[in-house]
């Protein structure tokens, strides 16, 4: 099987567990395919380059996947027909990356940063 990386938008005004429930139910396809999802990724609500469709932000969730095309295809399909997914893209890859994803590991490093900043300022 292929390895892929399918990373999605969600429009701004849904609560987290509504884009949960998006990655729930992609998982849910892939399986019911005879893929599997290795890891799910929230990233969270972040600013767009651009406005999409009335958006200006989105949440972001990255799913890893070990599917056949034929998966992906179905997948693609039925988050294309989804009107609360803004944006999609799958990826194929030749391996899966270890550890936390470049966009985590991002958001960890504001996070270190910020809680410095703080303790410094006392």
């Amino acid at each position: 099987m292929a390895l892929y990386e399918h990373v999605f938008l969600a429009r701004q005004d849904l609560a987290q567990a509504q884009v949960d429930s998006l990655a729930e139910e992609a998982t849910k396809i892939i399986e019911a395919n005879e893929g599997k999802v290795t890891r799910t990724e929230t990233w969270g609500l972040k600013s767009l380059a651009y406005p999409i469709a009335k958006n200006r932000k989105a949440h972001f969730v990255m799913l890893h996947v070990d599917a056949p095309g034929s998966v992906v295809e179905e997948l693609e399909r039925q988050t294309r027909v989804n009107e609360d997914v803004i944006r999609y893209m799958t990826i194929k890859v030749d391996e899966h990356e270890e550890g936390p994803s470049i966009m985590m590991r991002k958001a960890e490093k504001k996070r270190r940063r910020d809680s410095e900043n703080e303790d410094g300022r006392d």
